[in-house]
């Protein structure tokens, strides 16, 4: 049986720290690294810089076997960078502007696409992306799978709603649902949502509260997280959650064992610094348990 495929789109950048570390980031990024390493071969679409930094982040995918076939390097634009401060564990974000990634080619598209389309809102900042990103729409003959990233001041409501049409699936936290719903209750907000847009599944991440999901029978499913022995940061757990979420698709897991892998992954994620690990046997204990 052919394997369904899994579609990223968007930005790859490096999280800069407090210490002066720099790790490799970018949501679709840190899902696309986080597939790969769970054998389920994503290809991403995005651009680097033609500068070291770019240089690095190929030199990366290469050793971690991903796809650099739509991968774009673009003159006169750096390779993103973001400066990530923690408070308590808690991130904040001060994102460049004009990078790389905000200038996707038109040129370096696929000719069609089918499986799973996984797609944010930063890198939908930019005139210029939103068209490229439409028209990938057109030539995706597959399912939207859209994970809500509100970074201010990168986003407006009615821009992020417009996103919202035609989605399958959609991933974001409590407090990103909040700013998008009317409604005070988490789950009510999250039943309004689907039933506007019609959506198969809604899922919304909780912090350490753990996730709940509705799916195509809006059947309400909840986890929590295991006892985390000590948090590094939350940087990419989201990420990390959207990454189990896709590969239960893919798979065609029950909702109720993705939900609980997603939880999984994602608490083992926040107990390292970054979004994503560069060692594979840090994947593979949950890929052999799955």
């Amino acid at each position: 049986m052919k394997k369904t495929d899994i579609w990223i789109f968007g930005e790859v950048l490096f999280d800069s720290f407090p210490d002066n570390t720099a790790v490799l980031g970018g949501a679709p990024f840190n899902v696309a690294w986080n597939l790969a390493a769970f054998e389920a071969g994503p290809k991403i679409i995005t651009a680097v810089g033609d500068d070291s930094q770019g240089r690095e982040i190929q030199e990366r995918m290469d050793s971690w076997k991903m796809s650099r076939e739509y991968l774009a390097v673009v003159r006169g634009y750096p390779t993103g960078k973001v400066t990530v401060n923690l408070n308590n564990g808690e991130p904040s974000y001060s994102i460049e502007e004009n990078q790389a990634y905000d200038n996707i080619p038109m040129n370096c598209l696929p000719e069609r696409t089918d499986g799973f389309l996984y797609f944010g809102s930063l890198a939908l900042r930019t005139v210029h992306n939103r068209e490229v990103l439409a028209l990938l729409k057109k030539k995706h003959q597959g399912k939207f799978f859209v994970d809500i990233n509100l970074r201010s001041p990168f986003w407006n409501k009615d821009r992020i709603m417009e996103l919202l049409n035609g989605v399958h699936w959609l991933k974001l936290n409590e407090d990103e649902l909040t700013q998008l719903s009317a409604e005070n209750n988490a789950e009510a907000a999250a039943q309004q949502l689907k039933a506007q847009y019609s959506m198969e599944g809604i899922v919304v991440t909780c912090g350490s509260k753990g996730a709940f999901a509705l799916g195509p029978d809006n059947h309400v499913i909840r986890v929590k997280p295991k006892q985390i022995q000590e948090v590094q940061d939350t940087v990419g757990a989201g990420d990390a959650f959207a990454s189990v979420l896709l590969l239960g698709l893919q798979r065609s897991w029950s909702l109720q064992d993705t939900l609980t892998r997603a939880q999984n992954f994602a608490s083992a994620v926040v107990s390292i610094q970054g979004a994503v690990s560069t060692t594979p046997e840090f994947y593979q204990t949950y890929l052999q348990s799955w």
